[in-house]
């Protein structure tokens, strides 16, 4: 993998023009129709009646006219004086007889033209006449008859002599821009929208008229742009068999035919979110020499009816033409979700036609031999039962969290490239992140570096990691919030008593280090290395409920009083006792009974599968059990009670402490950690990585959260 410098700039170089906007056009489009407005009203034109444009022409002050034939509107223009000097005829209506003499002094005749002009100007067009005396542009309505017999009497009985010219149209300019114009406007309107929506929807090129058109995503064969392969998938090894099963189904497909055996039609892939499905699915891509396609389950819903059906014949079609072939539908659960009995309440029945029609295409009377379908959720459980039937899914792979020697193999993988120095043991990252995902080690290793290049390191270190899980799972520290003294010894007690129960119970989980230090919501935290048990029976969640009991039982023993800091704590500790007695069986006034429903369905309906008096038994065995670890918490920190307040001083002084400080003041654990067995066995079956490991060195924080982050909050 290429690694990019730190340091490129990206800014865009300077002088480069801003990225093309669609806002821009309409802009533009707004600025022309003002523009054609404004000018428009203020161009030097003025409208008068037919009456006065007569007397204007009786007294001779009309020059040129232009008549119309499609308008009943004519265009004058009138006289400009200025320029008449050897139009006697004008002249003499304007000056009289005395117009001689204006012969002998040239410089009185100009002056005197253009007091004429002046005058008529503004008797035409007002105190404004300056704006007209450019084009000096007159319109008027009146029939073409009447102008006729009009100019025909002008000539005879007014000596007119301006001239009379006779034209189609008025203006080329004034056709387009109202006419033209408004209705080139509505068709780009509508070709943008269509492909606004062609974008929106998935129109493809036809725009609305191809909305119903699928929207999968094609990787051709020798397609390139996807170079994840089976290589880049860590851990996941019985899944990764199962996918490249169906690779090899699709590339030498008569190593199974021809004993009689059928390819099979589909594979779910099932799981918690961040485990590899979708990875999965793209090296399949990578690795099948077949076409592929890709889309999401929400990408088949639409607002439309009868959208999200089409979407799907078109999508079966275009796979069927390519045969062999793989389609991937990714959460799948968008549009598979289970079909409501009752269809007045709360169903969807576009959804529902959309679901219909891929059972139909999936496994109906048509014929599709060659196509594979992979689909990933991780809502398996609400998935509709016709769609999980054989024939339709064959297979179901779970794609399970990783486990340790699958976390050591994801780590390899996300720290290639990456630089780290010789202290960074992959195998103590492997123990230091139990229940974490692929997507979380991803984001673990990318938050190391980060905190690395923030404090100008040349490798990203062992402390640099731990940094980042405590970043990741209990939020950013916050050494500036203000406690008080008794609030930091209220929360140094409250963490100790958790830390010593810990300590002192077997089955519960093993401390790793306490903090009094505020982080993210918490006002204190504790980490702890759950042990990942296949199996858990009842002395493992006693001894858990005892340890997460232990602070408020400190508070109580050894302050005399109750704080807010316990609520998560009482809550987690109310639901495990409720599902020990209503789920598991492991009350004995209730034993061997449970009334969980992993289906999720309600089959017969019941919102409550048991009796009141059963709940009031359930409610009486919870409290029970409760507070028989509750009892116990006091007890063991009664009977430790020095080693607990040693250990909430020393947590008070340092505000951080590790398990190498327990192991001072209480001894070392009898009990050996499952997760240390476990690797000591496996050892030597664990794959080897390819980055530097180094010998643990003393004294640095080996910081192991999970879920088991408490906030104390006052």
């Amino acid at each position: 993998m290429e690694n990019k410098s730190p340091n490129q700039n990206p800014i865009k170089p300077a002088g480069k023009f801003p990225k093309f906007n669609i806002s821009w056009i309409y802009g533009i489009i707004i600025l022309f129709l003002l523009g054609s407005w404004f000018f428009k009203e203020n161009s030097p034109v003025k409208e008068i009646p037919f009456t006065t444009f007569k007397e204007y022409v009786k007294q001779g002050m009309i020059q040129k006219i232009n008549v119309y034939n499609t308008k009943n509107e004519i265009e004058a223009q009138l006289i400009n004086y200025t320029q008449i000097s050897k139009d006697t005829v004008t002249l003499r209506k304007a000056f009289g007889t005395g117009y001689r003499s204006f012969a002998s002094d040239p410089k009185a005749f100009k002056d005197s033209l253009m007091k004429k002009d002046t005058q008529v100007l503004k008797r035409v067009f007002g105190d404004k006449y300056e704006t007209y005396s450019k084009d000096r542009t007159l319109i008027v309505s009146v029939p073409s008859e009447e102008f006729s017999r009009f100019i025909q009497t002008a000539e005879d009985k007014y000596g007119f002599t301006g001239s009379v010219e006779y034209q189609d149209t008025r203006n080329y300019v004034d056709i387009f821009l109202y006419s033209i114009l408004p209705i080139l406007l509505l068709i780009f309107f509508f070709v943008f929208m269509n492909r606004r929506m062609s974008g929106q929807m998935g129109g493809g090129s036809g725009g609305i008229f191809n909305v119903g058109k699928s929207k999968a995503q094609l990787f051709d064969k020798g397609d390139t742009t996807n170079k994840v392969t089976f290589k880049d998938v860590a851990g996941l090894a019985e899944a990764k068999q199962e996918i490249e099963e169906i690779v090899s189904f699709l590339k030498n497909p008569t190593k199974y035919t021809e004993l009689g055996g059928k390819i099979p039609k589909g594979a779910l892939l099932v799981g918690p979110p961040g485990t590899g499905k979708t990875l999965l699915a793209k090296a399949v891509a990578g690795e099948a020499d077949v076409p592929f396609f890709s889309m999401s389950g929400s990408d088949f819903v639409e607002m439309f009816v009868g959208v999200g059906a089409s979407r799907v014949r078109d999508l079966f079609r275009q796979a069927k033409e390519k045969a062999p072939c793989i389609i991937f539908i990714d959460e799948i659960d968008a549009v598979g979700r289970a079909r409501g009995k009752n269809p007045n309440m709360g169903s969807n029945d576009e959804r529902e036609n959309t679901l219909n029609q891929l059972l139909t295409e999936m496994d109906g009377f048509g014929s599709n031999s060659g196509v594979i379908i992979l689909a990933a959720t991780n809502r398996a459980d609400i998935l509709d039962k016709a769609l999980l039937r054989a024939g339709r899914f064959d297979r179901q792979i779970h794609v399970d969290l990783p486990d340790v020697h699958e976390r050591k193999q994801i780590f390899n993988v996300h720290l290639r490239p990456i630089k780290i120095n010789e202290t960074v043991d992959v195998n103590f990252l492997a123990r230091q992140t139990p229940g974490f995902s692929g997507a979380d080690i991803a984001n673990v290793c990318n938050e190391a570096a980060l905190i690395a290049a923030r404090k100008n390191k040349s490798f990203v270190e062992k402390q640099d990691f731990l940094d980042a899980v405590d970043r990741i799972v209990g939020g950013l520290e916050k050494k500036t919030k203000i406690t008080t003294i008794a609030e930091k010894k209220s929360i140094a007690y409250h963490e100790a008593g958790h830390a010593t129960i810990s300590w002192m119970t077997e089955h519960a989980n093993p401390l790793v280090k306490v903090t009094i230090v505020p982080r993210g919501e918490a006002l204190g935290a504790a980490w702890y290395l759950p042990e990942e048990r296949q199996l858990t029976n009842r002395e493992h969640m006693l001894d858990e409920m005892c340890s997460t009991l232990g602070g408020r039982a400190a508070e109580e023993v050894f302050l005399h009083q109750m704080s807010t800091g316990a609520i998560n704590d009482l809550e987690r500790v109310t639901k495990r006792a409720y599902a020990m007695v209503a789920y598991f069986g492991m009350s004995p006034e209730l034993a061997n009974m449970s009334y969980y429903d992993s289906t999720g369905n309600s089959d017969y309906g019941f919102t409550k599968p048991y009796s009141e008096k059963t709940a009031e038994l359930i409610d009486s065995e919870a409290k029970k059990i409760v507070a028989e670890e509750y009892d116990r918490a006091k007890k063991i920190l009664s009977d430790n009670a020095a080693g607990h307040n040693a250990l909430a001083e020393l947590l008070i002084e340092k505000e951080v402490i590790f398990a190498e400080d327990l192991e001072k003041i209480f001894g070392k654990r009898p009990w050996t950690s499952r997760n240390d067995e476990l690797m000591a066995q496996n050892n030597g079956d664990a794959d080897e990585i390819d980055v530097p490991v180094a010998v643990e060195t003393p004294k640095l924080s080996e910081e192991t959260p999970d879920d088991k982050v408490e906030p104390n909050v006052d």
